[in-house]
């Protein structure tokens, strides 16, 4: 993560056998477990999930911990940091076509699958649809009302845009060699994500109260909840990155230019601000 200099590590450090991998695919085997035990009304699928999601976190922790004390120790030289670099690129290519996917099924639903219903072929099944974004056949679901882009979804994006800014900001200073101003806008850029994450947390309370809307709510509810959801659940995991890259900041860790584990939290994060700016515009305001 924070590579040395070249004649102060291995020509290429290979770690020795890790039982993380091993659990770490235990624990999400058993937290997906659960999410489709809880989705379909078992009872057990809630316990499962949060202790899945309990066991990765302590697998994460401590796996990142042996990475940590690896790159202080001196272990990495330039190449692990091309390894980083390369790992962290497809990694969030990975999670562009992840989100590609949502997209493409919002896409199909709303462009092919709607209007195909709307025709005449299916009058006789169907006679007041009108083939309308967010309009089902009348009686297959409850009905509720579209989420708007106002006032929470604007304000949600001025604060990532903003949080893109002072990130942006960290790093500079850190680049700079300023230890506290790295922290300060470290930690602001955290807090805006939080906030973010909080406005969210209300604007399904309001979709589910008094909206009526639902993940049940047809292809529309399913498509809402499964792009924001993802989405607010990668503002969460990208917040923690930062702080975890904060807490090493203040710990004296990194230096002006070798600080990659700073480098890919924030890789990452601009890659969130990205996609909710998709999100923004496609399921709000289209």
């Amino acid at each position: 993560m924070n590579a040395h200099p070249q004649g102060k590590a291995p020509y290429y450090f290979v770690p020795g056998p890790s039982k993380w991998p091993v659990l770490a695919g235990a624990s999400l085997l058993l937290t997906m477990l659960g999410a489709s035990a809880w989705v379909n009304g078992y009872g057990w699928g809630p316990y499962a999930n949060i202790a899945g999601i309990l066991a990765l976190i302590v697998v994460l922790y401590n796996w990142f911990g042996d990475a940590i004390r690896e790159s202080e120790g001196g272990l990495y030289s330039n190449r692990i940091d091309v390894s980083y670099r390369w790992s962290m690129s497809w990694f969030i290519f990975s999670e562009v076509m992840f989100f590609a996917s949502f997209f493409g099924a919002l896409f199909y639903a709303r462009s092919v699958t709607l209007p195909w219903l709307a025709d005449i072929d299916h009058k006789i099944l169907w006679p007041d649809f009108n083939g309308q974004w967010g309009n089902t056949p009348g009686g297959t679901i409850e009905p509720f009302t579209k989420m708007g882009p106002f006032p929470i979804p604007t304000i949600n994006t001025a604060l990532l845009l903003s949080s893109g800014v002072t990130l942006t900001i960290a790093h500079h200073a850190l680049r700079a060699g300023e230890r506290g101003k790295t922290a300060f806008w470290l930690f602001l850029t955290i807090v805006l994500g939080a906030t973010f994450m909080g406005f969210q947390a209300y604007e399904y309370i309001h979709a589910y109260h008094e909206l009526n809307l639902k993940l049940t709510s047809g292809i529309y509810g399913s498509t809402f909840f499964m792009l924001t959801g993802f989405h607010g659940f990668h503002v969460t995991m990208g917040a923690i990155m930062l702080a975890v890259v904060l807490v090493r900041v203040m710990k004296g860790h990194f230096t002006p230019d070798h600080h990659f584990a700073f480098e890919g939290a924030a890789w990452y994060w601009h890659f969130v601000d990205v996609v909710w700016l998709g999100l923004y515009v496609v399921v709000y305001w289209l």
